[in-house]
């Protein structure tokens, strides 16, 4: 049997799912989510082979909830953005549905993953969409990390700097440090430039945290941030601090 979730906050467009779903016969819809908090809990749980989410949910949105498990399921989107919205899901092999949605529309994209399955083509391709998706101005205002605990919202003025860690970052705030299962590269590329500068190949930090620049030995340069935290600079790195604080 195929598993599939259903994450959407509106219970008729998971009714709509649902009942387009009834006409394959291999498919077990194991649980309906209201929100991605719910999504989490449930993908963790019963490790769906497929997950059909909405992107606009109250809370953490569908991309959100994405980032916060380890090996994302293959996912079908169901969504109400406009179709140049939309765009850049057609430079990625993630399917998605545009509300309201036929059934035509519905058989075409499931049975593209199935065949997709089937040759093991959609291998990593959630992981490698959430890597390279562009995020919206307001994702960009937030990080939503999860702790062993609880999902958590960090807001992007309280972070002091990023660190690189395996296939995490290590986001550090006043409040402490979170991981993050996200790339240097994506951070490098969603937050604002005018705030936070990437000065090592493992450190960004942000420039309003930046105390003074010491200069320990002949061939290196270090950060010292207000928390104390002393940050590697690189050459490149180094030359762009100096660049931004007019130096």
């Amino acid at each position: 049997m195929i598993k599939v979730i259903i994450i959407d906050d509106e219970p008729l467009a998971r009714g709509i799912v649902k009942e387009y779903l009834s006409a394959f016969n291999e498919v077990e819809v194991v649980l309906e989510c209201n929100d991605g908090f719910e999504g989490v809990k449930a993908i963790q749980q019963h490790n769906p082979d497929i997950i059909f989410l909405d992107v606009q949910m109250p809370k953490i949105n569908g991309f959100e909830m994405l980032e916060l498990i380890d090996k994302p399921p293959a996912v079908i989107f169901t969504t109400a953005f406009d179709e140049y919205a939309m765009k850049a899901f057609d430079n990625n092999a993630v399917d998605y549905l545009l509300k309201p949605f036929s059934k035509e529309r519905f058989d075409k994209a499931f049975e593209k993953w199935m065949n997709a399955r089937l040759t093991l083509k959609d291998e990593n391709q959630t992981e490698d969409f959430i890597q390279n998706r562009t995020r919206n101005q307001d994702e960009n205002s937030r990080i939503v990390v999860k702790t062993h605990h609880a999902i958590r919202i960090i807001p992007v003025h309280d972070i002091i700097y990023l660190e690189a860690y395996d296939d995490y970052v290590k986001i550090h705030t006043n409040d402490g440090m979170f991981l993050k299962k996200r790339t240097m590269a994506s951070f490098e590329q969603g937050l604002n430039q005018d705030e936070f500068i990437r000065v090592h190949r493992s450190y960004m930090i942000k420039i309003d945290q930046l105390t003074r620049i010491e200069h320990p030995d002949k061939d290196s340069h270090v950060a010292l941030l207000k928390t104390g935290a002393k940050i590697p600079l690189s050459k490149t790195g180094y030359q762009k601090l100096k660049t931004v604080l007019g130096m």
